[in-house]
């Protein structure tokens, strides 16, 4: 029976480079990759061969007949992408090698080139990857991550029933085990040590800091206590060590979710998860703790516009409807006709579901748009318009999930109206002169604002790289002054507690092996002393 994509898709394309029958889009190459919700395996098509299935990365492709959840559903969604996007061109015309097999080469002499890396999420390791495995050239990548765990978004954005989404992180372990490759954790740039100062030991540098601020809502009332952004919902039950000790209030029956993308589907179904359905994930234990006391029943995720423009993906809305205990409702019915997308046709069947007594509840409403937070010294409630009507929405907790949004870089270029660094295909550039920045590079959100999913950041990055070889064949970057030692050096005597690769790998063993004596994928360490002491007690052994 053919292949089939399920829910946690990343996007990243391995399948695509090792079909050998081209059954698998959109590839890369073809304009919808860009703003597509996940991958889809042409049933007519595929040969059964599981080559795809071998080299996903978050086992996110099985056969039509695996008895995993809503199989059936994914079935028809892989089906329905090539109904609606028939395919026109001979088989293999649209395949595309993945970037770094491009790049083959031989050279007697490479020339050494050397780059730093600031950040290390999915796009920072994807650069890497792209630089460390090309065979056309020598590289050097030195990864700068301010705080003392590496990960970015997949260790602090992905939602930690999501587990199979987080085992991408095999890929970006054997990108920091690659030669040439050099890890300071605990260490940011800009206050450990200055832009100028990593510049002047690499031949450039790839910004890939992500989008750490979020979008505000603009209404009165907003930084009320018990109105926050989601973002800091999510880095707090991830473990993110700067939101540890952040607190929310869960003692109101009914939370709000402004905004209906992943993110908001992600805080609505940890807010009324079971407890013990949690205990099995990575969740931070300190939100473990304080949801195991929520009195939270209902989430109502409010969309501005209508159900045919809600932003989640298809596979998060299935999913939402699966969990146990939980009713997926929709205030009002939503109607979808035969030739309605996937989206569509499940929010109309939640719209005809009903309550059922003593379960928790997702309450879907649309256009509805946020007026005001209510409270006096807590909020109490949110008021939305809805057609010239005002309503108010009686709540504890506001989250509003309207967006993620990079923040300035020093001396850098930076376009206020999409919360990004000014760039052409990740070559910082000036908008006003429209001249590039010498030895500057973007990658992942900072470069294109918080879109796409994991693998998304794949070709984003692999972009910026032939931006920057392009730019290091016509001898447009400055060779380094100082040696890759020379910087080793002053990191550790500017923050004698950096950490490295080694360091971070007996972190992420450690928590590994706490979390097998417990049944869970990892148990998160949060605080950086906790940090040190099992750095420590690595070494001694």
């Amino acid at each position: 029976m053919a292949y089939v994509v399920t829910q946690n898709c990343c996007n990243d394309a391995t399948c695509v480079a090792v079909c050998p029958v081209d059954c698998i889009h959109p590839t890369p190459a073809e304009r919808e990759y860009k703003r597509t919700e996940m991958l889809y395996i042409d049933p007519g098509a595929c040969i059964d061969c599981g080559a795809c299935s071998d080299v996903c990365p978050v086992d996110a492709i099985v056969p039509g007949d695996a008895p995993v959840p809503d199989i059936d559903r994914y079935r028809d969604i892989n089906a329905e992408y090539f109904q609606r996007n028939p395919r026109s061109a001979a088989p293999g015309a649209h395949v595309q090698p993945l970037p770094i097999a491009l790049a083959t080469a031989g050279v007697d002499d490479p020339p050494a080139l050397r780059v730093a890396i600031v950040g290390s999420g999915p796009s920072a390791f994807y650069a890497a990857e792209e630089l460390l495995a090309r065979r056309d050239i020598a590289a050097e990548v030195t990864m700068f991550e301010r705080l003392p765990v590496a990960g970015g978004l997949v260790r602090f954005g992905v939602a930690p029933d999501h587990w199979h989404t987080k085992t991408v992180d095999r890929v970006f372990d054997r990108t920091a085990r690659r030669d040439g490759f050099t890890f300071h954790l605990g260490v940011e740039v800009g206050r450990d040590v200055t832009l100028d100062e990593v510049l002047a030991h690499h031949h450039a540098v790839i910004h890939a800091s992500g989008a750490s601020g979020d979008r505000r809502l603009g209404i009165p009332g907003e930084d009320l206590p018990g109105s926050h952004a989601a973002r800091e919902f999510v880095a707090w039950y991830n473990g993110h060590p700067e939101h540890a000790d952040r607190e929310f209030d869960l003692t109101a029956e009914r939370a709000v979710v402004v905004g209906n993308g992943n993110v908001a589907l992600d805080v609505a179904r940890i807010l009324v998860s079971d407890v013990e359905t949690l205990r099995r994930t990575d969740i931070a234990d300190h939100a473990l703790d304080a949801l195991a006391g929520s009195r939270i029943d209902e989430v109502v995720v409010l969309g501005r516009r209508g159900p045919e423009h809600a932003a989640c993906t298809t596979p998060e809305l299935l999913a939402l409807g699966s969990m146990p205990g939980i009713d997926v409702l929709v205030d009002g019915l939503v109607t979808a006709g035969p030739d309605a997308p996937a989206k569509l046709k499940i929010l109309a069947e939640y719209s005809r579901r009903e309550a059922i007594p003593g379960n928790k509840r997702i309450v879907f409403r649309f256009g509805c748009s946020p007026q005001e937070v209510v409270g006096e010294d807590q909020v109490s409630a949110l008021a939305v318009s809805n057609d010239d009507a005002v309503d108010r929405i009686e709540c504890g907790l506001v989250l509003r999930a309207v967006g993620y949004r990079g923040l300035p870089i020093a001396g850098l270029p930076f376009d206020e109206s999409t919360g990004t660094v000014g760039n052409v295909a990740g070559r910082v550039v000036d908008a006003g002169t429209g001249e590039a920045v010498t030895g500057h590079y973007v990658a992942g959100w900072i470069k294109r604002g918080a879109t796409g999913v994991i693998g998304t950041n794949r070709y984003c990055a692999a972009e910026t790289v032939e931006a920057l070889l392009d730019d290091h064949r016509a001898g447009l970057l400055t060779a380094p002054t100082g040696a890759a030692a020379d910087l080793t050096a002053l990191v550790h005597e500017r923050r004698p507690d950096a950490l490295g690769g080694a360091d971070w790998r007996a972190i992420d063993r450690f928590e590994r092996e706490r979390g097998r004596e417990e049944g869970r994928p990892r148990i998160k360490i949060v605080d950086a002393r906790e940090a040190a002491v099992v750095v420590a007690g690595a070494a001694t052994r």
